[in-house]
C-alpha cells in the first residue's frame, strides 16, 4: 500500500511541472487524484465498512 501511495503522489509532479496545461486542468486532475485513492485507501484499511453503519437523523 505505501508503494502505490508513493507512486501515485509522484505520478501527478512531472505532469503537473513539465505539461504545459491551464491551472484549472491540473487542479481537475489532482482533485480526481485524491477522489480516487481516498475511497481506495478507506477501503484497504477496512474503515468504510464501520462507515456504512453510521446513521444520521431519525432512521
Amino acid at each position: 500500500m505505501v508503494i502505490t501511495l508513493i507512486v501515485v503522489g509522484v505520478l501527478p509532479w512531472p505532469i503537473n511541472n513539465y505539461i504545459p496545461m491551464d491551472r484549472k486542468i491540473k487542479r481537475i486532475l489532482n482533485m480526481t487524484t485524491v477522489a480516487v485513492v481516498a475511497p481506495w485507501i478507506l477501503n484497504a484499511m477496512a474503515l468504510i465498512d464501520s462507515l456504512r453503519g453510521i446513521r444520521f437523523g431519525r432512521q
